[in-house]
């Protein structure tokens, strides 16, 4: 099933900002772009306030935040707020995988936005209306802003968060077993010890404990489990130790020399002195020549298409 990812129109070059221009971002139409199906989002002028128009902004008065115009103080509060109910319960139906928001926005900020009042300068404590609306609906789905996505370890993150929830709603939606569930974790466990050795073993204690328990709560308890070990960042660290661990299946099977070649290439990627695309590429090898089953399974080494060489920067 194709990956459809919603975005500000703006990003992907839809001349929708206050000022009737774009804000095109490269890696998302051309990176990302040919490889997922884009639904595209502009709240404000779907809640009819037109382009060009006044820009807007978060006003704090006595607790309640308010967006109103800049310059002439007109209120779009309820307006937004109104129009933000309805457009995510629509999208319930157009079956997403991510999202990327526009940052600063008062409408669709994720984080940080500027939000005004008193005599002080503005604070950096806001969410946009929209995007406020978006994350309580789908509280799992992988939601970034543009601005996040510059960050190497931050773009890896959020793609492999987008692809995983695919496979994820992929087993939930099937007429899935418990058998099914254990497959898929064991495909994902060293993709999950990568981001957290905690969430690793909760979700450990979940699969083993599944037969029994009721279908709706055992979803639900591991879909909130395993979306949220993945929002934790996999640190290079974290990523060696997986590494280390991988080495271990080829005991018996690599000669000295492959063995030396392989874990150099792990220390180098600890030093920082290589991506982690180097070690990975070293142990496809050595899975498909060995024919290690158990590690040509896992999910860790290609958790989201190579076109994107997202690894190559990490």
């Amino acid at each position: 099933m194709a990956i459809r990812i919603g975005a500000s129109a703006c990003l992907l070059g839809d001349e929708v900002r206050y000022d009737a221009g774009h804000k095109r971002d490269a890696f998302l139409t051309q990176v990302l772009g040919p490889l997922v199906e884009w639904v595209k989002v502009c709240p404000e002028v779907e809640a009819g306030l037109g382009t060009p128009r006044e820009s807007m902004r978060l006003v704090d008065e006595g607790g309640r935040l308010r967006l109103l115009t800049v310059k002439t103080g007109v209120e779009h509060t309820d307006a937004m707020t109104a129009y933000s109910a309805r457009r995510v319960v629509a999208l319930d139906g157009d079956d997403l995988c991510g999202y990327v928001l526009k940052k600063d926005s008062p409408s669709c900020g994720m984080t940080r936005v500027k939000v005004y009042g008193g005599k002080g300068p503005a604070a950096k404590t806001g969410v946009g209306v929209f995007a406020r609306a978006l994350m309580d609906r789908f509280p799992h789905l992988p939601v970034e802003e543009e601005g996040r996505l510059t960050d190497p370890r931050l773009r890896d993150n959020f793609i492999e968060r987008v692809f995983a929830y695919r496979r994820l709603r992929d087993l939930f939606e099937s007429r899935w077993t418990v058998g099914d569930l254990v497959r898929f974790h064991t495909a994902h466990k060293l993709v999950l010890l990568a981001h957290s050795t905690q969430a690793y073993t909760r979700l450990g204690r979940i699969v083993a404990g599944a037969k029994g328990v009721d279908r709706t709560a055992l979803r639900a308890r591991y879909t909130d489990g395993f979306m949220g070990a993945l929002c934790e960042m996999a640190t290079p660290k974290r990523h060696t130790n997986v590494l280390q661990h991988m080495v271990g299946y080829f005991k018996t099977t690599l000669d000295t020399d492959s063995r030396t070649e392989l874990l150099a290439a792990i220390d180098d990627y600890r030093l920082g002195l290589v991506p982690l695309i180097v070690p990975i590429t070293l142990l496809r090898h050595h899975v498909r020549v060995h024919d290690v089953s158990y590690l040509a399974g896992q999910v860790y080494l290609a958790p989201h298409p190579k076109e994107l060489m997202l690894r190559n920067h990490v």
